[in-house]
């Protein structure tokens, strides 16, 4: 099982676990699998088509997804994914 570290602006979705283990084959499945799981995570990670929404970055043992191959980038069982919302500001 992949594990999913929550930043502290989620916990509040996920019962104020700092992270949880997910199963799945890609990012994709394991962010699904988190959603299910706690199901408040969904809205904030996935847009109304299923897309990564865009204020939201995810990196899988340091490297961002969206330079590797997206949702579809495969996933270990040993693996980490790091959710990490987008800042704003100036």
């Amino acid at each position: 099982m992949s594990t999913v570290k929550i930043p502290p602006v989620l916990r509040s979705s996920t019962g104020g676990e700092k992270q949880v283990a997910a199963e799945g084959a890609d990012v994709g499945e394991v962010l699904r699998a988190l959603a299910r799981q706690h199901p408040d995570t969904e809205r904030q990670l996935f847009g109304e088509a299923g897309q990564l929404n865009r204020y939201v970055n995810v990196y899988l043992n340091d490297e961002d997804v969206r330079v590797l191959q997206g949702l579809d980038t495969p996933v270990g069982a040993d693996d980490t994914l790091v959710i990490l919302p987008a800042m704003a500001g100036g």
